[in-house]
């Protein structure tokens, strides 16, 4: 038991106004942890026994403990995040089953339940709070009888099993596969990098003299290796191998996950039927903006506008493949289009990510993005460096300030990449939401702060990080989500800034920020050469933009394609019954798929996201999203993107409406009241260029 001196010396259990992320070590996780974990476990058994169906005397008292929690939590996972030891790993792997024994004891308590059904039901519910959602939020499978609530949390602990099996599967079968290559002929047209990888692999599997130059070369099915065969290797064969392995992957032997599919929506549509719903995509959709009506027509209204384009792409590819000589330009199948799709690319608009690099660097690329946030939103962003502990050196803090100069809210920006101890990709993170019930004394509410973090180029002596094009869209994109959750208004901290935001509506703000990147006069404010000065030339700018819609019809059947299927397999689709999986998948690609899929194809069985992720009956989201996003920015075109002055009463409004609102208010309701009606699909498809063709 670690002694009292050390609890009251240990970090995570003080009051602070901003993280020590400067003071947590992997040494005090466990004992935090435990010790905070007693503390809210003695809380909720005092709150059981005083609990009435009032807020002061039901929501803010737990607000308290899942606010407690969730951000000593959110500091060390964030810490495994940019500044990972084996030491915190262990410690926390080791404390997180009792953190979730804890939630799940919380989300099941039965004096908490009746309290807030006792709440629901009184006349005074409509004046309480425009949040209403956080019964849901708060409640899982609870309101069964005891039997069947025995049921639901079997189901729930088989679903997590199964779950990890296919996981597991899919990494051994995509692990499993390996060639060896030894002449040089048989890899033409690869890039350097790709070369060194494959030798690199060669190397850890024993062939200690491999080389990018003289191999041999070591092919497998992780992404950065299957993708440079599919676009750049000239050797056909080549490719419809690695093609059929990849499609094929964890569908046989002991790895083969059919049989767990099944079972997974078998044991979705059981739990379904528990919660009172008639399919699995219905509980799923309880929970977002949309319906399984509104999806399927929205996918269906997608697809129609993108086959046309999507054949057009197939025979520009024929046509392509046909002038460069190709034997095989007449029968282009799976395994040519990703390679003569990356040809034609070249030849179209021949743009070199890494040339573009010195007009992106990431001061004047920030610098433009707070320009803007300031133009459309009416607020400043000022450095805080210093006013809160950091993790790494690198780390600024800023200030965002409202029009009359009154902070609002802070957040940390971590930009660089840092291998050895941080995960790659970009996210943004709550660290505070928004709180009445947790200000400190002396203030009405505790402001949101969040945290963004990016994988760039660090600087290298008086150079600045350079940027390709891609991450200064992604700076934008999670810039977006942290608006969100800053600028919100809502002073419940259950509902404020990002939380409780449907799955599907969530993506809004930071795809919407993206489209800015291909606003000309915000494109050409970043884009200086950072030695000269001198503004991305105008062919190049055309370029990005046309390159922006290029293939756009393909590359939206397929994620049509993916949608579909997900949905058919948790509406129409009986285990057991007549129809196999492969056949739904099958039916569906007739309408998605120009080309059809072989009669072996077995993409489900790694089709990751649906049966071991978040996006079961919920893949149509990223289009959806996507359609949200496009049309508020609509709203933007529609004023005139020129005109000053509409541009800043439309970005007022969507402060006030999409970032104030969090999750307290129906985000159908808030859309609406911010575009004046319902979303629609037209905008997302005139930015893909594929309008004239539904028209």
């Amino acid at each position: 038991m670690a002694s009292e001196d050390s609890l009251s010396s240990n970090p995570l259990l003080q009051n602070f106004d901003f993280p020590p992320f400067d003071s947590v070590d992997a040494h005090h996780v466990r004992p935090g942890v435990r010790a905070l974990l007693q503390q809210l476990e003695a809380e909720l058994e005092q709150l059981e026994k005083t609990v009435e169906p009032s807020w002061p005397k039901l929501v803010e008292p737990l607000e308290k403990i899942i606010d407690r929690l969730s951000v000593v939590w959110g500091m060390i996972n964030h810490l495994k995040a940019v500044k990972d030891t084996p030491e915190l790993r262990a410690a926390i792997e080791e404390v997180q089953p009792e953190k979730v024994k804890y939630q799940l004891r919380l989300g099941q308590s039965k004096p908490i339940y009746n309290a807030f059904k006792a709440i629901r039901e009184s006349p005074d519910w409509k004046s309480l709070s425009e949040a209403p959602q956080i019964k849901e939020a708060v409640l899982s499978g609870i309101a069964l009888e005891d039997d069947k609530r025995e049921d639901f949390n079997k189901i729930e602990q088989e679903l997590e099993k199964l779950s990890h099996k296919f996981s597991e599967n899919v990494l051994d079968a995509t692990k499993k596969f390996e060639k060896l290559i030894t002449d040089k002929k048989e890899i033409e047209g690869l890039p350097p990098s790709a070369l060194g990888l494959f030798a690199q692999a060669a190397v850890s599997k024993g062939h200690e003299n491999a080389t990018a130059d003289t191999g041999p070369w070591l092919i497998t099915l992780d992404a950065p290796s299957y993708l440079p065969v599919m676009q750049h290797a000239e050797n056909r064969s080549l490719r419809e191998e690695v093609y059929r392995a990849y499609l094929s992957r964890a569908s046989s032997g002991d790895l083969d996950n059919t049989a767990i599919i099944d079972q997974i929506l078998k044991l979705r549509l059981e739990k379904a039927k528990l919660l009172g719903y008639r399919n699995y995509a219905e509980v799923s959709m309880a929970t977002k903006m949309a319906t399984v009506e509104k999806a399927d027509e929205l996918l269906e209204k997608l697809r129609s506008a993108s086959w046309d384009p999507a054949v057009q792409d197939i025979e520009d590819l024929k046509s392509f493949a046909k002038n460069q000589g190709a034997a095989e330009a007449d029968s282009l199948t799976h395994w040519d289009i990703t390679f003569w799709s990356e040809r034609l690319r070249e030849s179209k608009y021949d743009i070199n990510e890494e040339e573009l690099r010195p007009y992106f660097s990431l001061p004047k690329v920030m610098d433009a993005l707070f320009g803007l946030a300031k133009t459309l939103f009416g607020i400043d962003v000022v450095p805080a460096d210093g006013v809160a502990p950091v993790w790494n050196s690198d780390v600024r803090f800023y200030c965002v300030k409202d029009s009359s100069g009154n902070p609002t809210a802070y957040f940390y920006f971590d930009p660089y990449s840092r291998p050895s101890e941080k995960r790659d990709g970009a996210w943004m993170d709550e660290v505070f939401s928004r709180s009445r019930v947790m200000a400190q004394k002396g203030s009405s509410v505790r402001l949101p702060v969040a945290q963004m973090v990016c994988n760039q180029t660090p600087p290298v002596g008086d150079k600045p990080s350079l940027m390709t094009f891609r991450e200064v869209e992604t700076v934008f994109h999670e810039f977006g989500h942290a608006l969100q959750h800053m600028l919100t208004k809502e002073d419940e901290g259950l509902v404020a800034g990002i939380r409780n935001i449907e799955w599907d509506a969530v993506e809004l703000p930071s795809q919407f920020m993206e489209n800015w990147c291909y606003h000309r006069d915000t494109l050409m404010s970043i884009a200086k050469h950072y030695q000269t000065g001198e503004t991305l030339p105008e062919n190049v700018y055309k370029k990005l933009l046309a390159a922006r819609t290029f293939r756009a019809g393909s590359l939206s059947l397929r994620q049509l394609k993916f949608a579909t299927v997900d949905l058919e397999l948790h509406t129409k689709y009986m285990p057991g019954g007549t129809e196999t999986i492969y056949d739904v998948d099958q039916r569906v690609s007739i309408k998605t798929q120009v080309i059809p899929p072989l009669p072996e194809d077995r993409f489900l069985c790694s089709f990751s996201h649906i049966f071991a992720g978040g996006y079961a009956a919920g893949y149509y989201s990223y289009k959806w999203a996507e359609v949200l996003s496009a049309d508020a920015f609509s709203a933007f075109e529609d004023a005139g993107l020129d005109d000053i002055k509409a541009v800043k009463e439309t970005g007022q409004r969507f402060r006030n409406t999409i970032l104030a609102l969090g999750g307290g208010k129906a985000p159908l309701k808030v859309f609406v009241e911010f575009r004046g009606r319902e979303p629609s699909p037209e905008p997302l498809l005139r930015h893909n260029g594929l309008l004239a063709a539904s028209a």
